[in-house]
């Protein structure tokens, strides 16, 4: 959008003029383009303005500057105010809705353009495109009224919250009666006040003194606001932590809580300023209206004499400093340039040591202020029991993988208060909702997604090598990643209600079916009544093990109901969107945490799209293709025609579970994926029942997975024939089961070993116990995870679980044999069958160790032009003092983990890959007119729309591995360091890439 705005300015030949009543003598300048171009744009009074709200808040989104901190030279605040005011615009959505014209444009232009296309820029005529609106499939009026809710929703939602705990307290006092509320939001509301009010005290105490190692960053935002984010972010890390029931690390709680405080403190600055600037403005024309007793006007007070004189000295100052930065970005001398537009730096960020100190402050003071006490029936005549809600502890945790533990600060909450975290869900602020209208297009490192919402292309965690790489590159070369991202974010949902209604019976009956967690807690058995110390120990343990089970049941009940929570809110949308970001690898993800389509079979079964489309006769066909899938349990792996067969052989299950989910037979709970099942069934039999099956509109996403996909990139990259046909490359009367295939090769080398003498080969015993163990399931794991480096110690433990499922031994020590054993030779097996994949692995490995080697990181330019650097380096710690205790800050060093860089490349390069594939498809879907999304290796469309699909992912992928993809890593291995030695690439097989094309199962 801000590059539109740019182009519109140049066509039009705005200028800047101290004429103009909204904007008396100020001027501001725009940066361009991560090459060499400074533009000051200008508007006169009768001229059409350029929203300020998007100048102020959005100038930091152009081009080279990439932060209001780097940016420096800003648009003087009050200049907001008079716009605002002058043009009548109460609140922000007011304004952004007021510049929502005909003439929108949907942001996805180039807004780095060298300066030699710029130029050419202000003379030509901007290519229009479709409004938004349009974009969206809706009238300007519906979409300027959702882009109003959705700029309140992300402004304006801790400050809803502020306001209701005022209006209630408000309520309770002249009523002089408790409302009626929910448990955990009574708890809120008595912590509300004494919070609130510890606030204001430190804020004044912060003004008159600067002692306090928060003091600069603690009077930013109201003291009630701060309390609901302290509130808010503490709970609901305490539904979500899993270090254990109602628990959480303090350093965790103090950085997110600081982080909230630190955006929202923003967004406040901005709408305060302007509401000061409107205040000013009527001031001002007050005073210039006076009139003299002589009849005369009377002339601006020497106030305002002073504002303007102030104004005129930032233009003036600003103007010097745009000439010095244009020269020096025409010289190619970028350091001195960004060097000094940071001089005039006026407000920076906090960083975590700022955000740590104000978090740990606050949740100190919630601690000193929140107390609980237990209804009266429980304490019957005795004194109330008034106790603290919050206690500060410090607790060791161990590390399974190092073998060691640390000692850490951690908040805990009463128990009281841990019963009805599960229940406050629904009273906790997400900021990161789905959105009401298509996210603004990526068109930068931090420019794109939510409105105002700070929203990042990738998700770096703070690996700064890997955050700078993105931004260094050039807009150009990361064009095709943003235009998946916006394809993926541009893709409209809506909630099941059918699904959701069925789902919200089981909650409410105490869950425990479809695989929802059962809101019970199991009983912990009593001690028994012996002296036996064996008897004693294993009720020890058993008690032990049913806490934790209790725990994690906890966790998952909170996490339902966030899912819940979230699918409430939405049901009675029309449509909503998912704005998309990456990992550094390169594969896409929503950014809003909770209810999306990454998530569980009850995410996937509440949500479907939110156009639908006739089936026609193919979408009928792959519709009881999809059921089938998502029953599984074997029926998966029959052929397309024994899938068909499979459904319409349980039609009669099929309509009773559409029309009596929980009264009737319950079929679909049979299913391995039973609310998508569920949802299916009910599409299915709408259409069965009506006279024209094809013309039903269906909403359901349809499934296309790959086959074990790792292994199948790891096939094309090597031309292995073997491991190609294993995974489906090559086409076949019915899908392959390379896992199946696995446990025939296993069993085999299990039969050979049992014949052994047990006297000279031990593990023959371990043979014959394990012979009729061995399935698809006991390996599965392992061959997944085998293309991701998995070890030796890895597959142990994920055999060691699967037999600990089937208690087919007692002892311990039993099974830790058996699960060495199994592991071995399921390695072996893969090694046999995937040999090609595995000499690719170790190549991939000894050039991540060269690299590591000479302490660097490994880098490399995904097939799509991302920029990706491991971020594997050792942490140094950094302690930062706060009231509540001493945190630890972890921070990035110069030293690399040469391991950790070597083991991680191979399955994070294949991980760029399968990003790039799923991009690459998800793009030419959208221009063949498809919807379209995507979970990494699973890609969904409508049903009638899947056979267009698969020829598209199929000649992308052909597309995708035709290209010199392992001679191109190399070769940009030895121009980055042309000192070092690498091996020579691996010997490659003769697969035909173009057999994938005919490959019916390929992605099935």
């Amino acid at each position: 959008m801000w590059a539109n705005i740019a182009k519109r300015t140049f066509s039009r030949k705005f200028k800047l003029s101290s004429e103009s009543s909204y904007l008396p003598s100020l001027g501001y300048t725009w940066f361009s383009g991560g090459s060499c171009f400074l533009k000051r744009i200008s508007t006169s009074e009768t001229q059409t303005r350029v929203n300020l709200r998007f100048l102020n808040v959005r100038l930091c989104q152009v081009g080279l500057f990439t932060s209001k901190s780097e940016l420096g030279i800003r648009l003087s605040e009050d200049a907001l105010g008079y716009y605002l005011s002058a043009r009548g615009f109460a609140t922000v959505a007011e304004a952004i809705e007021s510049d929502e014209t005909e003439e929108d444009f949907s942001g996805s232009d180039d807004n780095q353009q060298s300066h030699g296309q710029m130029r050419k820029q202000e003379t030509a005529q901007p290519q229009l495109q479709k409004p938004v609106h349009e974009l969206a499939g809706m009238s300007s009026y519906r979409y300027k009224t959702l882009r109003r809710r959705q700029v309140k929703t992300e402004t304006e939602a801790w400050d809803r919250a502020a306001e209701e705990y005022q209006e209630l307290l408000t309520d309770m006092c002249e009523q002089k009666l408790a409302p009626n509320l929910p448990y955990i939001k009574s708890l809120f509301l008595g912590w509300f006040e004494p919070l609130r009010d510890a606030i204001a005290t430190e804020q004044e105490a912060c003004k008159d003194s600067s002692a306090n190692n928060h003091a600069p960053y603690f009077n930013q935002l109201p003291a009630e606001m701060m309390a609901v984010i302290t509130m808010h972010k503490l709970m609901g890390l305490l539904m979500t932590n899993s270090n254990g029931m109602g628990s959480t690390r303090v350093i965790q709680a103090a950085l997110q809580i600081g982080e909230a405080v630190e955006q929202e403190a923003r967004i406040y600055r901005f709408l305060d300023k302007s509401k000061k600037s409107r205040n000013k403005k009527s001031r001002k024309k007050k005073s210039t209206t006076t009139e003299n007793p002589d009849g005369q006007s009377d002339p601006t007070t020497s106030g305002d004499c002073n504002v303007i004189e102030d104004s005129n000295k930032v233009v003036t100052e600003q103007d010097k400093v745009r000439k010095k930065v244009e020269n020096l970005l025409k010289k190619q001398k970028m350091r001195k340039a960004m060097a000094l537009v940071k001089q005039f730096d006026a407000s920076k960020p906090w960083g975590q040591e700022g955000q740590a100190k104000v978090g740990g402050h606050l949740i100190q003071l919630l601690i000193d202020t929140a107390y609980i006490q237990p209804p009266m029936d429980q304490v019957g005549d005795a004194p109330p029991d008034i106790r603290p809600a919050f206690q500060h502890a410090l607790k060791n945790f161990t590390n399974d993988s190092q073998k060691s533990s640390r000692r850490y600060g951690v908040i805990e909450c009463d128990p009281l208060v841990q019963k009805g975290l599960e229940k406050s869900a629904r009273h906790i602020v997400i900021p990161y909702m789905p959105m009401l209208v298509p996210p603004r297009n990526w068109t930068g490192y931090d420019q794109g997604a939510y409105l105002f919402l700070p929203s990042y292309v990738m998700r770096t965690h703070g690996a700064k090598q890997q955050r700078e790489a993105v931004k260094r590159a050039p807009l150009k070369q990361l064009e095709p990643v943003f235009e998946a991202l916006n394809t993926l974010g541009n893709t409209r949902w809506r909630v099941n209600r059918r699904i959701l209604s069925v789902v919200d019976q089981i909650w409410a009956n105490g869950g425990g079916l479809a695989d929802l967690v059962d809101r019970q807690d199991l009983p912990i058995p009593e001690e028994p009544d012996t002296e036996d110390k064996s008897e004693i120990q294993k009720w020890k343990w058993k008690v032990k093990e049913i806490k934790k089970r209790n725990s994690e049941m906890h966790s998952q009940r909170c996490d339902v109901e966030l899912k819940l929570q979230v699918a409430r809110k939405m049901k009675d949308e029309e449509g909503f969107y998912y704005p998309h970001n990456l990992d550094f690898r390169g594969r896409a993800y929503p950014m809003h945490p909770y209810l999306n389509h990454l998530g569980s079979d009850l995410c996937r079964g509440i949500l479907e799209f939110a156009e639908g489309r006739p089936l026609g006769k193919s979408g009928l066909r792959w519709l009881k293709i999809h059921l089938a899938n998502l029953y599984a349990g074997g029926v998966d792996k029959l052929s397309y025609e024994g899938r068909i067969r499979f459904v319409e052989n349980h039609l009669d299950d099929i309509f009773d579970s559409a029309d009596r989910p929980l009264e009737g037979r319950r079929w679909w709970l049979e299913a391995e994926d039973p609310f998508q099942c569920l949802a299916a069934c009910i599409n299915l039999s709408e259409a069965l029942r009506c006279h024209s099956p094809e013309t039903i509109m269906s909403h359901m996403p349809v499934h296309q997975d790959g086959s074990c996909n790792g292994l199948q990139h790891y096939a094309a990259l090597g031309r292995d024939k073997l491991g190609a046909a294993a995974v489906n490359l090559v086409g076949g009367d019915r899908p392959a089961d390379v896992y199946s295939g696995i446990a025939a090769r296993v069993l085999e080398i299990m039969k050979r070993d049992s014949e052994k003498d047990p006297e000279t080969y031990p593990n023959a015993l371990l043979a014959r116990r394990l012979i009729n163990q061995v399935d698809r399931k006991l390996v599965k794991q392992t061959v997944m995870t085998s293309v991701y480096g998995v070890t030796y110690i890895g597959a142990r433990d994920q055999i060691k679980r699967r037999l600990k499922e089937r208690n087919i031994m007692e002892d311990d020590s039993e099974v830790f044999g058996a699960a060495c054993y199994a592991a071995k030779t399921t390695l072996t097996a893969l090694e046999e069958m995937f040999e090609a994949a595995r000499s690719i692995m170790n190549w991939l490995g000894e050039c991540a160790k060269v690299i590591a080697s000479e302490n660097q990181p490994v880098r490399w330019t995904s097939p799509l032009g991302l920029p990706v650097v491991q971020p594997y380096r050792h942490l140094g710690r950094q302690p930062v003092k706060t009231t509540l205790q001493i945190l630890t800050l972890k921070r990035e060093t110069d030293k690399i983990m040469v391991k950790r860089q070597r083991t991680a490349f191979p399955p994070n390069f294949v991980h760029s890959l399968d990003g790039s594939h799923m991009m690459m498809t998800a793009v030419a879907c959208k221009k063949a007119g498809l919807n379209f999304a995507g979970v990494h290796d699973s890609y969904w469309t409508h049903a009638c729309d899947v056979d267009m699909m698969n020829k598209i992912l199929r000649e992308k992928f052909v597309e995708l591995y035709e290209a010199p993809i392992l001679e191109n890593l190399l070769e940009g291995f030895q121009k980055s360091f042309p000192s070092l030695n690498f091996p020579p690439l691996p010997v490659r097989g003769d697969f035909d890439l173009r057999e994938v094309l005919e490959s019916t199962y390929f992605f099935n």
